[in-house]
Parts: structure tokens; sequence; C-alpha cells
């Protein structure tokens, strides 16, 4: 067996990390015989993992004595960087969260470092702030900005030995505020200099709730999303509409990046009979949870036909929503392929003060599928270009926008709507 060989790693590594690895060999190899039974590991686990543990420390070892900037070749910067790296090749949803954002989580749980108008996620690492996630489609997305970027500079003022709080602070403005970033990508050798501009972020679930055709009662309700209490929210304005003559409904998850996956179920519980079951998550192991079943009451049956309408930008519990109500033969989906969000994260302590957001699970529709990584393909698809896509943008913030550009944008005519509406 190959660890009965010994441990001999290049001998500019240290008699210390030497002395780690075995350690760390030997505490792996007793989980791995434990867990043996009942857990599955990759294949070649057991093959592969000294070759590739010794590259690692051949390469790091080779870094540290080559590299001409000793500064920046600490073990722990170094290690790191690579896990960060590492977390970020399984998933866009994995990361590593360094050490710095660990203890900054743990002394403000209520700060959310999620950037919402911008689509980005801000993290701290040893050397300042960087950009940790980005949202998609976003305005940060489409600007073609990288996780992994530094922030060196936010509206001309350098970031170096900024407060974490106020910088998160100063990124949160108003739509239509443009901010401007100098950034450092991993991939690029200089730093690049972006401007965004603040998007609308939905303070209510339920964002419009209207009568579409009167005549032919067919009611639209757009869901921007899944916050907290807003299957309340949904079932007050399924009530209205209905009490307005709603035969038909027309639900629209575009630009939903979900939420509360419980308030998700119990919205299908308004359209599927008590009890169904909607949702399933599956580990490692196949199913780890209870599957997720819709209220066992019922206080108004709704079996008008539902057209539910998603774009690229639909995600997660959107996705969930969409599928079901498809699997279910309950509702037509129209629009685009949605984004592909179908995974459970969890965030894990390490050592070092370091923590692991990792993907643990999957979720899955009715049928047993997964919108993991190739999102929910509509019943009748429906492209859109930049400029519809734009429209339909300000179509959301029609209140916000100047009286001229507000009349262009209510004579304009929503292709995926209009295609429902057949």
């Amino acid at each position: 067996m190959w660890l009965m060989r010994g441990i001999f790693l290049p001998k500019v590594a240290g008699a210390w990390l030497k002395r780690r690895m075995k350690r760390w060999f030997a505490g792996w190899m007793l989980l791995g015989v434990c867990a043996q039974a009942e857990v599955a590991v990759p294949p070649d686990a057991e093959e592969e993992a000294y070759p590739a543990i010794e590259r690692f420390v051949e390469v790091l070892e080779a870094v540290r004595k080559r590299h001409p900037e000793v500064d920046r070749l600490a073990y722990e910067r170094l290690v790191n960087h690579a896990l960060e790296g590492m977390l970020g090749s399984l998933d866009p949803h994995s990361s590593f969260i360094h050490p710095e954002m660990a203890a900054f989580m743990k002394a403000n749980p209520e700060v959310d470092p999620e950037v919402k108008s911008l689509g980005l996620t801000l993290g701290l690492r040893e050397d300042g702030p960087h950009i940790a996630a980005v949202a998609p489609h976003g305005a940060a997305a489409e600007a073609g900005v990288l996780p992994g970027s530094s922030l060196l500079a936010l509206n001309g003022l350098e970031t170096k030995g900024a407060v974490f709080s106020d910088l998160l602070e100063s990124l949160r403005q108003a739509p239509g505020v443009k901010t401007k970033m100098r950034l450092k990508s991993p991939a690029e050798p200089k730093p690049v200099e972006v401007e965004l501009v603040h998007r609308l972020v939905a303070e209510k679930s339920v964002a419009e709730a209207v009568m579409r055709d009167a005549e032919k009662g067919v009611g639209y309700l757009r869901l921007s999303q899944f916050g907290s209490g807003c299957a309340a929210e949904v079932e007050v304005a399924l009530d209205e509409l209905e009490d307005a003559g709603m035969k038909s409904l027309l639900l629209d998850l575009r630009g939903n990046g979900g939420g509360d996956l419980h308030e998700t179920v119990k919205i299908l519980g308004l359209f599927v009979p008590p009890s169904t079951v909607v949702v399933t998550t599956r580990g490692r192991e196949g199913e780890t949870e209870e599957p997720l079943k819709t209220p066992e009451r019922q206080r108004r049956k709704r079996d008008y036909p539902i057209s539910v309408l998603i774009d690229r930008g639909s995600a997660s519990a959107s996705e969930l929503t969409a599928g079901a109500l498809q699997d279910l033969k309950r509702a037509t989906v129209v629009g685009e392929q949605s984004y592909g969000k179908g995974s459970v994260q969890n965030i894990i302590p390490m050592g070092g003060g370091t923590a692991l957001r990792l993907t643990i699970a999957t979720y899955h529709t009715p049928s047993g599928r997964t919108p993991n990584r190739v999102g929910i393909t509509p019943d009748v698809v429906v492209e859109i270009d930049d400029t519809q896509r734009e429209m339909l943008e300000k179509r959301w913030r029609l209140d916000r926008l100047p009286p001229e550009e507000k009349k262009v944008v209510e004579g304009w005519v929503d292709p995926v709507i209009e295609t429902a509406l057949r």
C-alpha cells in the first residue's frame, strides 16, 4: 500500500512540514477506514492522494525558494490562496473564507457582504478587500468583473487600510447611481477601472399584481424574490386578482434570484394539492432530508391555467417553482433557459480561523431532475436581445424614470408576455 512507503517530501520542505504532513496522512487514513463503509469517496482517493499532495508541496517550496517578492511568500498566505482557487474550481457557489473575513463575519453577524444593486459580494483577505462572488446577469457580471479580483480603489479613494464595514456602506447606493472601482484581477497584468450603475433592489416580494387583460380574465403577478413572508403576500394578491375576475395567471419570475425555500413550498401549495412532494434534497449518498411537501391544508382551490415566465436571471427558488409546476403538469413555462442554481451550501468552520462555504447537496423537482448547472428549459422558448432586456429592466423601475423615457417604456411590447397570452 502506498502509505507504507513512508513520507518522502522534497528536501527543501522543513522538518515541521514533514511532521505535520505525517500527522495529516495518519488522521486521513483513520477517518477513511472508519467511514469507508458509509461514505462514498472518489475512486482514486488512495492511489492518487500521495503524489498529488507531494506535488502540491513541491510547488509550494519551489515558489518560496525562487519567487522574488519575499513578503508574499508566507506559508499561511500561499496555502490560503491555494485553497481559494481549489474551492472556486468546484462550482460558482463554493468559496474559501479567509481568516480576516471569517473574523469579520463572526464579529458582525448582522452585516451582509452582498451588494445586490451591483450583483457582487465583497470579501476580505490579508491583502485587503476583494470581490468574493459575482451574481449572474448583474451589473458586475455584465461589466466582466471576475471573482477573486482585488478592490484597490473605490470612487477614487484607495481601499488600503479602510474599514471593511465602511466600504460596504459606501457601496449601498440608490438605483442609477454610478460607482467607480479599480480592480486587479489574477488573470490580468494591470489594474482596470470599471464603472457600475446600481440597479433596483426589490423591497417587496410581490412587485406587481394587476389584471393584464380584464376582458379575458388574465391576471399578472410578478414575484421579484422569495423573501420572508412572501407566501402570504402572494396569497393576498391572488385573492384580489380572483375577486377582480381572474381566470388565468401569468406568474412572472424573471430576474428572481430565489430566496426562502420554505416560502417557495408554501407558494407551490397555493397551486397544487395539499401534501404534494415538490422538492427533495440529495447529497453524496442520495436524499439527505425529508422531501418537502406543500401544506396539509389549502384555503382556496386554484385550478385555473398558469403560465410561468422565466429568464436567464431566474435562479434557485424560481427554478424549483417553475420546475415543480412544470413536472406536475400544472403550468406552462415560457421564456429563456434559467440560470441553473439548484444547490445547498453550508458554512463550515476550519482551522486557522478560516471557513468554507461548501456545496453539500442539490435540490430536485418532483420528477427527480435538478436545475443545478443546467437550468429549467421552458415549454415555450422566447429569446430576448440586450435591447429588450434593458427595456424590461426599465419597466420594472418605471416610477423612477424621467417622463419622456417612461413614455417610451410604457409603449414597449414585452415579447415574453405576448407569447404567453397567445
